[in-house]
């Protein structure tokens, strides 16, 4: 049984295999052995995000740990997951449209057993090392970025890094645009800094106990519970590299969007492959 079900994945590959640069063969003798298909490494990755554990635990007779991580490597640095989340996002406005009138960004905190360069020390687990997640979404709960720190970071300075993620969208933003955050943000510094950035802030008062599904906020919390239910890196993340976080929550966000654009659009549109049930 496939880690995510193939009515997702498999759209999501088409694009993800159309992304990889060509490969080329540099080897003197052309003699060495064959190289492990990157659908298998693909497919490899997508169960370590979904079920945790280690390279070594994933790997068989397929494809060894060492070549899995030499190709995510690989795959990094020519910006393949980056694109990959670009890609989706852009199709899901396209098709279905963002709704970038209301953000809303909010902070999660998960284990990082392993230490590693985004680890600290986390204020809620007994001071253990930990990586807090600054995730902004849009109306809808899709997940626009994404960034990382230590886990004894506080919300508040992660605020400005995590709204320029919407430099991905380049003009094409409101003119006026709304942004939902918890008390956590409620002081002079946050309001100083979304009149600069020209935000229309709405932030729930410390000490006044507000509902959540009386809020807009309740889709960036929707929006954590994707991440954090249905992958295990965001539950205990044992990655070391920042670059590599970065690069798997990319995938994770791509997966997310791919998965609401289907479903939102299964009772729209129609094509070749459509599921016969809504998934």
């Amino acid at each position: 049984m496939p880690a995510v079900p193939s009515s997702f994945i498999e759209p999501l590959w088409v694009q993800f295999e159309a992304l990889i640069p060509p490969v080329v063969d540099t080897h003197p003798l052309g003699c060495h052995r064959p190289r492990v298909p990157d659908r298998v490494v693909f497919d490899k990755i997508v169960a370590k995000l979904v079920l945790g554990g280690s390279y070594v635990k994933h790997a068989d007779a397929t494809v060894s740990a060492t070549t899995i991580r030499a190709r995510r490597d690989e795959w990094i640095a020519a910006g393949v997951f980056v694109r990959l989340e670009q890609t989706t996002l852009e199709a899901y406005d396209q098709i279905v449209g963002l709704d970038l009138a209301d953000v809303t960004v909010d902070g999660q905190i998960t284990k990082a057993p392993c230490g590693g360069q985004a680890a600290g020390r986390s204020p809620v687990d007994r001071g253990k090392l930990g990586i807090k997640w600054s995730r902004l979404t849009d109306g809808a709960g899709i997940p626009l970025g994404c960034v990382i720190d230590g886990a004894n970071r506080h919300d508040s300075p992660l605020l400005r890094p995590t709204l320029e993620r919407l430099a991905r969208f380049g003009f094409d933003l409101p003119d006026q645009m709304r942004l939902h955050l918890d008390a956590g943000y409620d002081s002079g510094v946050t309001r100083d800094l979304l009149d600069d950035l020209g935000f229309d802030g709405h932030i729930q008062p410390k000490g006044v106990i507000v509902p959540i599904n009386h809020t807009r906020r309740w889709v960036v919390e929707r929006t954590n519970s994707w991440n954090s239910r249905g992958f295990n890196i965001v539950t205990i993340c044992t990655e070391r590299s920042t670059t590599v976080i970065e690069a798997f929550l990319a995938l994770i966000s791509a997966i997310i969007i791919t998965r609401r654009l289907i479903r939102t659009a299964w009772t729209t549109h129609r094509w070749d492959t459509r599921p016969r049930r809504r998934p």
